[in-house]
């Protein structure tokens, strides 16, 4: 596998380590100090009756750690982690860091031919999922899979439905498929994590992250949030997508607070569960938000939880008002970041106006930029692409250098893809993706105006806007809606849209109706997946 480059130029990396962003501590010796503090403090529950201290799991994921040892697998070996919201998933992670081998971790929904294409990405020696497994029964999907796979020697599979069993049933198969040698370690200077992105268009990418630009994040968000050993998490949001693992597992083993998992989504049982433990913060995607604010509830909703950060995907402002209302308590507001890092977020006092008209600022020493077309600085207050550099930022995509070099400026900073601008202040405002413009006559149209308004609709449970083809205009504004009870005509949107004066040159011009939308295990909607359906369609 090619050497990843290193994290940031000296003079950056110096000022990152003398400010603190860079602890130069990996997250196993700081939980380590958590372990000894107070050994019987609970580390991690789940929806199954699963309980582990901070003893328990530290001794858990040492018997995990020397099975694999005994297979062969060891220190800067990648081992990909495929398993639903358990205790079992803290188990193998942290199993994984005692080792010293590197977690590849990736959403439990992740098809078999995905996993497969992911394994041999980042040469994988050692294989992780559920006994359940892309609806099998026992291990051999996982099996099949990793004979499959170049570099595998190990498949394990893990029993997490095992009830209140506080460890994982665990059972190690040697793949006698003749794997190759063992690969290269995929970076020089202390590859920690590797994560993959939520796949909107084509395969996964292998985010690349080490300990310090881990640590970033997290330290940031304590100290932003005042986040401690005594803030229970309640995370929901898959522990193999980004914001799970970093805002959930990491985060809980950073600052030493109890884990509180969700496997399957029922906002209703959310909501108990966060009063029964009492859960004080959380990081999930905008559809969970919306399902917590849909259901009926008598008294405050998440009366003790203290922050809520919605990301993933767009955040409409009136859902923003709409949590302000329903739950007074929780500081809610829009999170922007990618797997690849760079993290905003409005401040707790911020006025109501700034918390749902922006996506907030960046954690210190986030440095965000505006691009021109040219790649030049914008202007400010303009619209360009939207660039980042600091000390949370990734360092590369594992087996595939030649996609980071090509987003990577001279200078250092990771162009995103996401447009933006920047107002006096330094608060983000995202007003789309640059893939996501819609084409009209040669007129650039953002979707989020038109999706914002039509969310607000009654008979909308979800709304994507996309570009369809038109031979005279090149695309027609088309909305996608899953409707919430009877469907929705054009015609009445249309009236909807002029009664709240959105301009007509954003209204749409054809109307789709489905059962659901693909989604990413993030939340994500998948447009491409919308547009190459759409495409198909008669028009």
């Amino acid at each position: 596998m090619t050497t990843l480059p290193e994290p940031a130029p000296h003079d950056r990396a110096d000022r990152y380590r003398r400010q603190g962003w860079w602890p130069g501590e990996a997250l196993v010796a700081r939980f380590r100090r958590q372990v000894e503090a107070d050994p019987e403090a609970i580390s991690v529950r789940d929806d199954r009756g699963a309980v582990l201290t901070r003893a328990g799991l530290w001794h858990a994921a040492g018997r995990f750690a020397g099975l694999l040892a005994s297979r062969g697998v060891g220190r800067g070996d990648v081992v990909v982690q495929c398993l639903p919201n358990a205790v079992a998933w803290q188990v193998i992670f942290l199993g994984c860091l005692r080792l010293g081998a590197v977690p590849a971790t990736i959403p439990v929904t992740t098809d078999p031919g995905t996993l497969r294409y992911v394994a041999d990405l980042v040469a994988a020696r050692a294989l992780v999922t559920d006994r359940t497994y892309s609806g099998g029964t026992d291990d051999g999907v996982a099996l099949r899979v990793a004979a499959e796979s170049a570099h595998v020697v190990t498949a394990v599979t893990v029993d997490a439905d095992a009830g209140s069993a506080p460890e994982p049933a665990m059972v190690l198969r040697d793949v006698a498929s003749g794997a190759g040698p063992p690969a290269s370690p995929p970076h020089a200077a202390g590859l920690a994590q590797l994560m993959f992105t939520s796949s909107t268009t084509g395969r996964p990418k292998a985010v690349a992250h080490t300990e310090d630009t881990l640590a970033a994040v997290n330290i940031g968000f304590a100290e932003r949030f005042g986040l401690t050993s005594a803030t229970p998490i309640f995370m929901a949001s898959p522990l193999g997508h980004s914001v799970g693992a970093w805002h959930g597992a990491r985060l809980s083993l950073f600052t030493g607070a109890e884990l509180v998992l969700q496997e399957r989504w029922d906002p209703e049982r959310a909501l108990r569960v966060i009063d029964r433990h009492g859960c004080a913060f959380t990081a999930a995607a905008t559809p969970f938000l919306k399902d917590l604010m849909d259901l009926p509830w008598k008294g405050p909703k998440m009366a003790g939880l203290r922050t809520f950060l919605c990301g993933g995907a767009p955040v409409p402002p009136a859902l923003l008002e709409e949590a302000a209302a329903q739950a007074p308590g929780t500081f809610v507001t829009v999170l922007w970041g990618m797997t690849e890092g760079g993290v905003t977020t409005c401040l707790p006092g911020d006025p109501p106006e700034r918390i749902t008209g922006t996506a907030g600022t960046g954690l210190p020493e986030l440095e965000l930029r505006i691009l021109d077309d040219t790649g030049a600085w914008a202007a400010p207050g303009a619209e360009g692409e939207l660039a980042m550099r600091g000390p949370g930022v990734f360092t590369g995509y594992a087996g595939q250098p030649e996609m980071y070099h090509e987003l990577i400026t001279e200078d250092g900073f990771f162009r995103t893809g996401d447009l933006a601008r920047l107002d006096g202040d330094g608060y983000l405002h995202l007003t789309g993706r640059l893939k996501d413009l819609i084409i009209r006559g040669g007129v650039n149209i953002s979707p989020i105006p038109l999706e914002n308004a039509l969310s607000e609709h009654p008979a909308v449970r979800a709304v994507a806007v996309i570009g369809t083809p038109d031979a005279r205009l090149g695309e027609r504004i088309c909305a996608v809606v899953e409707p919430a009870g009877e469907p929705p005509t054009l015609d009445a949107f249309l009236h909807w849209l002029d009664e709240r004066g959105v301009p007509r040159r954003l209204w749409p011009e054809r109307l789709r109706l489905v059962d659901g939308m693909p989604r990413t295990a993030a939340g994500k909607i998948r447009k491409a997946d919308l547009r190459e359906r759409m495409a198909k369609e008669p028009t």
